[in-house]
């Protein structure tokens, strides 16, 4: 009862942060606009109302979205984040002034002078309320001292990063049977596990981390009778190091503490995965459009370069396993081969249109309708043949883990120089591993940056 409410406590003052400064900053664009409509006619006309309302309204999911307010954040990662949500609130108020024909109502002068002062003011206003943030939170844990129960690796992780993260004051460890020597630049052991409840009282400690592994469960049980009237808090870090995890959490099911080792980041953040989604089909859709004409020229040099189809489609494994038809330019003359195998440098298959919609990857172009098909995404991990799933499967470990969530266009992967051929297992060990990481850090801000970068390194030499 005691934990959960404190977890609830917790909950409730993040809740507070994002809240409060919302709420702040909400109310200085909508004052700026009142005020300056006010200049601008003498008057706050209806509509100027209506639009500080739906301002107000689309600003709840966009920040939420992009993450604003975020105590992590340092203060240039957090104006970065308050830029995305301010544009994305923007864009979705001039999307509905334009289906509703009401953007001639207002005055251009007001609306853009509104845009532009009304982030710099939000940016002035986050300055001192982020700071304020973190040093409350900082000088409230600042009071709590720190034992960890254990000398192992697992503690000695920890302890690094309760020093450079939480910013909390470690006494030090206490040592177990199953402990391991120290090294000489590692934390004080303060004592050992028989004298705890000493210990505790000696260096007034208010909160104890045990990391004990889940072999000594009936130890950690007992330990944790034992310090039921210590006074104090008690976490316990059970050591999961030598599982993947995917998506890892901690949260609340009706009372009860769930550690969630593998679960879909879709299933895990429904919202910001359909924005995801809506995003993406937009942004798909807009590209399609304008690069017709280039899709169009590049269609009648495969079909002039040599006889075929324009598009070659492949089965591949997609979101959670289900196959699907990915769409690419064909590159290659068509051959019938019965093994499925990988383009490589100087490959005899190749067009000499092929060479070069490769060097360039004009051929993914098509995969631009996958996306409005809902069948990939824009940012993920690249859907390999499944030939290759199915060989690489019982030779790299979670290797299948990489398809919980919808297949990329472009990905982290490839932003990080994993491109062409996979002709040993460690290089797609390395490609699998920068996949799971893009799965366990997804965002929308983690998309934009990836498509940012993505035509940077569209030239690279690896591929061909």
């Amino acid at each position: 009862m005691e934990h959960s409410l404190r977890i609830n406590r917790n909950t409730a003052l993040k809740g507070l942060t994002f809240w409060g400064q919302w709420a702040l900053a909400q109310g200085f664009v909508v004052s700026l606009l009142f005020v300056l409509a006010y200049q601008q006619t003498g008057a706050v006309e209806f509509y100027y109302r209506v639009c500080a309302a739906l301002t107000v309204l689309a600003s709840v999911p966009a920040y939420s979205v992009a993450g604003v307010y975020a105590k992590r954040d340092n203060y240039l990662t957090g104006l970065g984040r308050l830029f995305v949500g301010w544009s994305a609130t923007m864009a979705a108020l001039a999307c509905m002034a334009f289906i509703c024909k009401a953007d001639e109502l207002f005055s251009r002068q007001v609306i853009l002078t509104w845009a532009v002062y009304g982030f710099l003011g939000q940016a002035l206003l986050y300055a001192p309320l982020h700071g304020f943030s973190r040093h409350y939170q900082r000088s409230r844990q600042s009071e709590h001292k720190t034992l960890i129960v254990g000398t192992g690796v697992l503690a000695l992780g920890l302890a690094q990063k309760l020093s450079t993260l939480e910013h909390l004051p470690l006494v030090g460890l206490v040592s177990t049977d199953s402990s391991l020597p120290l090294d000489d630049d590692a934390p004080r052991v303060v004592g050992p596990q028989e004298n705890l409840l000493e210990l505790i009282r000696i260096h007034d400690i208010r909160r104890l981390y045990i990391t004990l592994p889940l072999s000594e469960a009936a130890k950690i049980e007992a330990m944790y009778i034992d310090l039921l009237g210590a006074n104090v808090d008690v976490v316990w870090v059970p050591d999961l190091n030598s599982l993947t995890l995917l998506n890892h959490s901690v949260r609340v099911v009706d009372g009860l503490p769930a550690i969630y080792l593998n679960e879909s980041p879709l299933t895990s953040q429904p919202t910001a995965a359909l924005s995801k989604s809506l995003l993406e089909k937009s942004v798909a859709l807009l590209a399609i459009i304008l690069l017709s004409p280039v899709l169009l020229v590049i269609a009648l040099a495969v079909k002039l370069n040599s006889p075929g189809p324009v598009f070659f489609k492949q089965d591949r494994h997609g979101w959670n396993g289900k196959v699907i038809q990915v769409w690419k330019f064909r590159s290659m003359r068509v051959h019938d081969d019965l093994e499925v195998k990988q383009a490589s440098r100087n490959d005899s298959r190749i067009t000499a249109v092929g060479r070069f919609i490769r060097r360039t990857s004009l051929d993914e172009l098509p995969q631009l309708f996958n996306v409005l098909q809902g069948h990939m995404a824009l940012v993920g991990p690249r859907p390999h043949a499944i030939a290759h799933n199915n060989y690489y499967s019982g030779k790299i470990l979670a290797y299948m883990a990489r398809h919980r969530i919808k297949p990329g266009i472009t990905g982290l992967a490839q932003i990080n120089g994993c491109r062409g051929e996979t002709d040993t297992i460690d290089k797609m060990q390395k490609r699998v591993e920068i996949d799971l990481k893009y799965i366990n850090n997804w965002s929308l801000w983690l998309d934009l940056k990836i498509l940012v970068k993505t035509p940077f390194t569209l030239l690279s030499k690896d591929i061909y």
